[in-house]
């Protein structure tokens, strides 16, 4: 047993706990962007021979004293059933934006996504998935709000990326038909603004 004195005074020793570490660490020293209550963004419509629907991408920028930088994406469709889907891109990719002091690497990570039933042509080129057609849509954003100057500044591994060669007749032809999305055959072709299946007998119209 301790025996004090009338004189003795006691002192609470106070200690930081490891939350209010945590919580005084800032964001800059964490590597990641604040978002603030207002952002600039564009929104682009992306029709896909991979998905039913066309789909919606929303970008979001910050300009600190001339300084672009991505902040997040929103990836929407009226497809139910890619909901999951759209949003683990659009949580995963927004936190790539965030932290990423070059997020542009995300670029190649997305165009080397291979779809298990096939590419699809459009516009002359060739695409492996539905993912690389997202890129392709993050890529046309960072030249719009001046990230990079070209579209094609990114460094892309067009070895893994390149389709084998072909004369520009068997491009033209391949590229009539795409990718059903109910019986994933490459057999969809669009007639009068409407996409029609020559095999399965699925039909579309997406004004």
């Amino acid at each position: 047993m301790i025996k004090l004195n009338p004189s003795d005074i006691i002192k609470e020793n106070k200690k930081p706990k490891n939350n209010a570490v945590i919580e005084n660490t800032s964001n800059e020293d964490m590597g990641s962007r604040v978002r603030p209550d207002v952002v600039d963004a564009k929104v682009y419509k992306l029709k896909s021979a991979f998905v039913k629907n066309s789909v919606f991408i929303t970008l979001s920028y910050i300009n600190n004293d001339g300084v672009i930088n991505p902040i997040e994406i929103f990836i929407n469709s009226k497809d139910l059933t890619k909901t999951s889907e759209y949003v683990v891109l659009t949580r995963l990719i927004s936190a790539i934006f965030r932290s990423s002091r070059d997020p542009k690497f995300i670029l190649e990570e997305l165009q080397g996504i291979s779809d298990p039933n096939g590419g699809s042509f459009k516009g002359g080129k060739y695409y492996h998935s539905f993912y690389s057609e997202i890129a392709d849509v993050i890529k046309l954003f960072f030249h719009d709000v001046k990230i990079i100057d070209q579209p094609n500044d990114t460094v892309s591994n067009t070895e893994n990326l390149m389709e084998p060669q072909s004369t520009p007749i068997e491009v033209e032809l391949n590229s009539e038909f795409r990718i059903c999305p109910t019986c994933s055959g490459k057999s969809l072709k669009t007639e009068n603004g409407c996409d029609t299946c020559v095999e399965c007998g699925y039909s579309k119209c997406d004004k």
